[in-house]
């Protein structure tokens, strides 16, 4: 195995559309793929971060003497020791690379320590005295932007507010003859990926440094590296290492900084490896949101107006909170076609842990908050939650409440139909397994307090870069002859997460080149930016720009061939090896056309143009494409205990084309897990002084084999005009609707308001049980009953 990388993935690519194994798959399974965590050269050094205990305190003194003069220990560095540029980030650079005259949150870096060994550097680290001068945190995001609140930072607490403003809302409400509000809160969620952040820094030569890395976006981190170390982008190279997971955890720097100074500074390669307590303070989490929801209809169930009010406590830093607040604002509507809307998207600093990407990017928790008052309403109406949601569904047209007119597939009522033809698991009947309840053979009762509960939900969520943000994709594309048969080499910066864009890449050439043999190389900053593995963009991005490379190494191959045979390029096509004339005998082979030459292309691929939104009303053509799932769970609760089983929970989803239908059917349900650890388990706790409760595996509970239920999935492919083969993206929208689905599920079974997700056991036990949907406040047209 390679110290440094996993090395170029060769394989025998199968055609887009059909299913295709994993060339990393064999090695991960066997426990010999490289991740990250993995690197090693000889003479490495092991190095460790020191980190704040407190969420909010004046940094008064740092005393390394101790520390330095442990044996084995070869540098201990401060913000003193910082190269260039004292501050980095994703949107802001507000983030210090080490702590300078202040903490903002508990887990923030003061210091570094690099030693012989791991064991060394953190018994070195302990030795590091630093002298804090308590201050209050802020902890709480209601009272965040309230008068004489103490400054998260100098400029405020205010990160941004979203306002959008959409059709006549005194019109709505003179209109609306039933109006439903509810009040929703969404816990911080981790993204609880299987590899800790982990990397190694290796001194070049010339004065750089190479970086192998586990992240999401090469360029982008590269793009706020190279300042904080006072060199020229040129000589900052990196190349992704193996990822063990991301979703959206990886977007923002961890190691990488303090590694490369490190490396630079002792002139070896310095080794960092996080273990799962540090990780939980060393990336970014899912924002936790507090939601007010007001849906006014007519009787007959139509939809009239949506008015909404979201708060984010983005935490300390601004990360992608910007970004995320504003996603959450676009699709506070759901997929429902809504004529009149008033939202109000806040974001807001506060000493807790700092929140950003994670999949589904703040429409997870605007979906929560749709999806759960649309059955509220439904209940106050009288009415069955599928119908309603059927009766509102989004059409191709419709008007979203930014103005921008969809204008691809929205097959929202065929998924709802789909799920609603479905079959219902059989009800219980007679004597159960334990194994079967709620709580498993740990449930102390027979099941007499069991109750089962149907709920449904669909979401929707952009696809790529929105906001007028160029979002682009470059990729180099070979094609040499190797003992005699032509070979395929596709160079792109796409962050293999594993979501399988290296599977797809090949494919792709496969498909457009006909050859067999492809080589994916290790992705890196040689080549051109493939922009974040986020915003389910990755294969539709990166995927455009091999087909764009392909197709224009396809043309010179066919030139050769005309050439060659004086027949027109129009009439030939690639197959299997060989060029072929329109009744598909061969004229020529790849490899003679090649010969001892390269034919290499290199393509960037760009997606629509698209606007960026008017600040006062948000009104713009935001993005180029929306993807769409929905969910039915079927959920079995004991009220008196308090424990849930989720039976089933069935899938419908339009992917548009789906180029490798095994890897799509994963995606499906490892966003499904997500979803529903959100909703029943998952919740980074924080108390209100800024300290993280549960920073491990052991307190922080993520769903296991024994959690998870059946998934059944339906896969719809309607074709999106804009994009390569009509593909589109896959991995976010199972997160949008499964967490609400099954809460919905429970708020069925149980009569419970449920306005809180994850639920906890004592949310279905504690005391009296409330009145059904106590919290919502029903209001009728005047005179109305």
């Amino acid at each position: 195995m390679s110290p440094l990388t996993n090395g170029a993935e060769t394989r025998q690519a199968g055609a887009v559309g059909r299913s295709a194994p994993r060339p990393d798959g064999t090695l991960k399974v066997t426990g010999q793929f490289a991740y990250s965590s993995d690197l090693w050269l000889d003479g490495t050094v092991f190095a460790t971060t020191v980190r704040s205990p407190h969420a909010a305190a004046r940094i008064r003194s740092i005393d390394v003497s101790a520390a330095l003069a442990r044996p084995g220990v070869h540098a201990v560095l401060t913000h003193e020791d910082v190269p260039g540029a004292a501050t980095y980030g994703m949107k802001v650079a507000d983030q210090p690379v080490l702590a300078v005259d202040e903490v903002r949150y508990q887990g923030e870096p003061v210091a570094l320590v690099a030693a012989d060994d791991a064991e060394a550097a953190r018994r070195a680290a302990k030795l590091v005295r630093v002298e804090y001068e308590l201050l209050t945190p802020v902890t709480d995001p209601t009272t965040a932007l309230d008068t004489g609140t103490r400054g998260v930072h100098p400029d405020g607490n205010l990160v941004r507010h979203v306002k959008i403003r959409h059709g006549d809302m005194a019109l709505a409400r003179e209109q609306a003859e039933v109006v439903v509000t509810g009040e929703y809160e969404v816990g911080m969620q981790d993204q609880a990926f299987l590899g800790p952040e982990s990397g190694l820094a290796v001194p070049a030569e010339d004065g750089g440094v190479e970086l192998y890395v586990s992240s999401q976006w090469l360029h982008k981190d590269l793009e706020q590296i190279a300042p904080c170390l006072g060199l020229p982008p040129e000589k900052v190279r990196l190349t992704l290492a193996g990822v063990g997971g991301a979703f959206g955890g990886r977007e923002d720097l961890s190691v990488h900084v303090h590694a490369c100074m490190l490396a630079l500074r002792l002139g070896r390669p310095v080794r960092m490896v996080y273990n799962r307590y540090e990780s939980f303070f060393g990336h970014v989490h899912r924002h936790p949101a507090r939601m007010r929801y007001e849906h006014g209809a007519r009787r007959d169930g139509t939809l009239v107006y949506v008015k909404a009010h979201l708060l984010l406590d983005g935490g300390a830093y601004t990360s992608t909170s910007p970004v995320v607040i504003a996603n959450a604002a676009y699709f506070v509507a759901g997929a429902y076609a809504v004529p009149h809307a008033e939202i109000d998207g806040v974001a807001v600093f506060t000493n807790n842990p700092p929140c950003g990407a994670m999949r589904g990017f703040g429409a997870v928790q605007s979906t929560y908050g749709c999806e759960s008052n649309m059955d509220e309403l439904a209940r106050a109406l009288g009415t069955d939650p599928l119908e309603l949601r059927m009766r509102n569904a989004m059409t191709t047209g419709t008007v979203l409440p930014t103005g921008q007119a969809v204008d691809g597939p929205a097959p929202v009522r065929e998924l709802l139909a789909s799920l609603r033809d479905r079959p219902l698991p059989p009800a219980p009947d007679g004597e159960r397994d334990l194994r079967d309840l709620p709580g498993g053979v740990g449930n102390t009762t027979d099941g007499e307090g069991v109750r089962r509960g149907v709920g449904y939900a669909v979401g929707v969520k952009a696809i790529g870069y929105s906001g007028g943000v160029d979002d682009t994709s470059t990729a180099r594309v070979s094609l040499t002859v190797v003992g005699g048969e032509p070979s395929v080499s596709v160079h792109t910066a796409a962050a293999e997460c594993g979501q399988g864009v290296t599977t797809v890449q090949a494919q792709i050439a496969h498909t457009e080149l006909g050859v067999s043999r492809v080589v994916v190389l290790p992705a890196d900053t040689r080549i051109g930016d493939a922009g974040s593995a986020s915003a389910s963009r990755m294969t539709w991005m990166s995927g455009g720009a091999v087909q764009g490379a392909c197709r224009a190494v396809a043309r010179e191959l066919l030139r050769r061939a005309a050439s060659a045979t004086g027949l027109s390029p129009s009439a030939l096509a690639l197959r299997d090896g060989h060029v072929v004339d329109r009744t598909g005998a061969p004229v020529a082979t790849v490899a003679a056309l090649v010969g001892d030459t390269t034919v290499e292309q290199t393509f960037t691929y760009h997606h629509r143009p698209t606007q960026g939104i008017d600040p006062e009303t948000g009104q713009g053509d935001a993005h180029i494409a929306f993807a769409f799932a929905a969910h039915r769970a079927v959920v079995d609760v004991d009220v008196e205990l308090g424990l849930v089983k989720v039976v089933e929970l069935a899938t419908a989803q339009d992917v548009g084309r789906a180029m490798n239908p095994i890897a799509v059917e994963g995606q499906i349900e490892g966003g499904n897990a997500q979803g529903l650890g959100l909703a029943l388990m998952e919740e980074i706790l924080v108390d209100d002084q800024g300290r993280v409760r549960n920073p491990s595996f052991t307190d922080y509970l993520i769903p296991t084999i024994l959690d998870v239920p059946p998934m059944p999935i339906e896969i719809f492919e309607y074709p999106h005009p804009d994009s390569p083969y009509g593909l589109n993206g896959v991995g976010e929208p199972p997160t949008l609707s499964s967490t609400p689905a099954i809460l919905n599920a429970l708020r069925d079974a149980t009569g419970l308001a449920l306005p809180r997700t994850p639920i906890r056991p004592d949310d279905f036990t504690s005391g009296p049980p409330p009145a059904p949907w106590s919290h919502i406040a029903v209001s009728h047209a005047p005179g109305e009953q």
